[in-house]
């Protein structure tokens, strides 16, 4: 019998990621850099580049490109994975190349007004999850991953599971909201009974260390997403027939949609209301640290830059011209 064929780097690859539990989009992100990498040099083998092979490409993104720090950085990890994981070749940690300037932007932030005009031309689902980003300081990402059991109404908390950064962190629950998402709760539950009597639904995604330790949470009540995906999809890694969360798309079309008919001649993402919960904490007094605890910055300086953006407060000027009688 002739030898087993060894897999395609790519596979390898892939595999390496999945065994170390990395996430489905980081996956995609990884692969798509090493076939960059690839590409850049000729269609050569990682295995017969190396440091100086990295150097250029990394070079190349920041002068040529002009990508952010942050997709350069994502780019290195790529290829430190690559190499350290598929191909067992140590890269050194001092790498000479042309790193990506950082642009340094002021978040957009909606004043409470706009924040108001902009509630009211949504509705639904949308409309609560945007009530979340604003009244919580969550991401989307965040607000589209909690499950049942993340919402702590007893303690009107919210807790953050696997954050950036894959950090845990507890937020603001509001109290305003509490009876809508008490209705979306029942929503879900509808669609967890009649998931429930479909002999081939395999439940939703959970870390895989979770359930190799926990066996049977895919298709516990507690473990469901708030805001379930309308239809049953299969996974693109396991094959498994799953109800995964709600797509973002959906959301940040709603908010942009509802931000132009609101008329605010400002760039609207869900991410601005993340940036207003922000911004008008500190303008009513509250102190930055914990204002840094609720948002889950691991430097206190990423949160100081909305201090820049405040109507008051230390960094609030009035114009001359304003003096003028």
């Amino acid at each position: 019998m002739p030898p087993a064929k060894k897999p395609k780097l790519l596979d390898q690859m892939r595999a390496a990621l999945r065994a170390r539990h990395y996430s489905y989009r980081t996956e995609q992100s990884y692969i798509q850099w090493v076939r960059r990498f690839i590409l850049f040099h000729n269609k050569r083998h990682p295995a017969e580049m190396g440091t100086t092979e990295i150097e250029a490409f990394l070079s190349h993104l920041a002068t040529d490109k002009n990508i952010s720090v942050s997709t350069q950085n994502q780019a290195l990890s790529a290829l430190l994975f690559l190499y350290r994981h598929v191909l067992q070749k140590e890269i050194s940690p001092t790498l000479n190349y042309a790193i990506a300037k950082r642009p340094k932007r002021l978040p957009v932030v909606l004043s409470r007004d706009e924040v108001r005009r902009l509630m009211t031309y949504l509705d639904g689902i949308p409309w609560l999850v945007a009530q979340l980003l604003y009244g919580s300081g969550l991401r989307l990402s965040e607000a589209l991953r909690l499950r049942i059991k993340d919402i702590d109404f007893s303690n009107n908390y919210i807790l953050v599971r696997n954050g950036k950064g894959d950090k845990d962190r507890v937020t603001l629950l509001p109290q305003s909201i509490q009876p809508h998402l008490k209705i979306q709760i029942q929503r879900a539950r509808r669609l967890y009974t009649r998931d429930l009597q479909n002999p081939r639904w395999e439940g939703v995604s959970i870390p895989n260390a979770l359930a190799q330790k926990y066996p049977t949470a895919p298709r516990e009540w507690i473990w469901q997403y708030l805001f379930p995906a309308e239809r049953l999809s299969v996974d693109p890694r396991s094959q498994r027939l799953l109800r995964h969360h709600l797509h973002p798309t959906s959301i940040q079309k709603a908010i942009r949609r509802a931000a132009s008919e609101a008329k605010i001649t400002k760039h609207v993402t869900p991410h601005t209301l993340r940036h207003s919960f922000a911004t008008h904490l500190l303008e009513a007094g509250y102190d930055i640290r914990t204002v840094q605890e609720l948002l889950g910055h691991k430097d206190i300086r990423t949160t100081m830059i909305y201090t820049h953006v405040m109507k008051s407060g230390p960094f609030a000027v009035q114009s001359p011209l304003d003096t003028l009688k």
